[in-house]
């Protein structure tokens, strides 16, 4: 917001003064994806196998049926005038973006959900992402973004692909490096997140420099739609996941926010790289501005009814299906004999009455 408002004050300070076609489109960018692809766990994929269709459900609603949904939403809203264009189209980019990897898995563990389908999930959404949401934004916005097609893989390849290939060779071959990245890795993430803000602000300024049709009352209505977007998808995901892993509740409650959580450290870049000589990749990023917070305050607020949940339902699950034991735990009393078959040890035995009543040969 910071960042918003210092571009509306002086826009040719980042638009023209900072040189943001290296510093911001660049330099930023580079930065910012050599840090993801150092801290993509790729040896979590493997588990991914355990889970396979899970996994296949979670990417697929995130990538499929939520960006073709906010796509059917965004010719709606642009078809009765009621949102600009280039604020309905930064709708649908923002909808075909990966998941966030560090929100996903914090709401995950506070509502109680599966950390380790969080973190392969997160990581290779990400992954693929590099890859898909370029061509699920192309493709549904292609022709109205006026932009060149080839051009645009070009960069992609070279600001997004190979910096990201960059942080995993560094990852698997230099090990000094990697511990260096771990013990600072709260500085390194804070200096991704400057990068990030430094690439709004630029952004930011180029729209407002170049002037913008959208008007204050659109940014309003975004945030409305974005809100009863995000909820609505976030009940048709929790419905889905419950027709199909209902005995999983912990799997629902991971599901329910990787199917419709949207990232913006990859996002931002990777909308700058893909519209960055367009004047409205401002508009097309406020979206994403706007979708980021409010996933944190909805996933907020129903973490600690997640966690709720997941406790009932695994109480309802063991009452269900109680744990036998092979052998019954015998309680040590009853291996005692019965008070009447007890003999008391100064009280001869009826035996031993009837040997002394019994006269021996000798007495004969």
């Amino acid at each position: 917001i910071c960042a918003i408002c210092l571009a509306r004050a002086y826009p040719p300070l980042g638009a023209e003064y900072l040189a943001p076609d290296i510093t911001a489109t660049w330099i930023a960018v580079c930065i910012i994806f050599v840090m993801a692809g150092l801290g993509l766990k790729t040896e979590e994929f493997r588990k991914a196998f355990q889970q396979i269709w899970f996994n296949l459900f979670v990417q697929g609603f995130n990538f499929g049926v939520v960006s073709a949904s906010v796509y059917l939403v965004s010719l709606g809203l642009k078809a009765a005038n009621i949102l600009s264009d280039d604020l309905a189209d930064g709708l649908v980019v923002a909808a075909c973006l990966p998941m966030t990897i560090n929100m996903v898995l914090v709401l995950t563990k506070a509502g109680g959900g599966d950390e380790s389908l969080a973190i392969v999930n997160a990581a290779s959404g990400n992954l693929v992402g590099v890859f898909l949401s370029p061509v699920l934004i192309l493709g549904y916005l292609g022709v109205e973004g006026d932009i060149d097609l080839a051009s645009v893989f070009v960069k992609l390849v070279v600001r997004v692909v190979i910096p990201v290939a960059v942080g995993q060779v560094i990852q698997k071959t230099m090990p000094k490096v990697v511990a260096f990245y771990k013990t600072h890795k709260k500085r390194f993430k804070r200096f991704q997140e400057y990068c990030l803000v430094f690439i709004v602000y630029t952004v930011f300024c180029r729209t407002f420099e170049d002037g913008s049709e959208s008007s204050i009352g659109d940014v309003f209505l975004t945030i409305l739609f974005v809100f009863l977007i995000l909820i609505s998808l976030m009940v048709v995901a929790w419905y889905s996941l419950k027709l199909l892993y209902r005995n999983q509740p912990e799997m629902r409650v991971m599901g329910l926010y990787g199917c419709t959580h949207k990232t913006v450290a990859m996002g931002v870049p990777l909308i700058n790289a893909i519209y960055e000589d367009n004047s409205a990749v401002g508009l097309y990023t406020l979206p994403l501005l706007i979708w980021h917070p409010m996933q944190l305050v909805i996933g907020t607020f129903l973490a600690p009814r997640l966690t709720a949940f997941v406790e009932s339902e695994r109480r309802r699950l063991d009452g269900e299906n109680p744990p036998t034991s092979s052998k019954k735990e015998e309680d040590p009393e009853s291996l005692q004999p019965p008070a009447s078959e007890v003999i008391p040890k100064d009280e001869p035995s009826t035996l031993q009455l009837a040997e002394a009543s019994t006269p021996t040969t000798h007495e004969t």
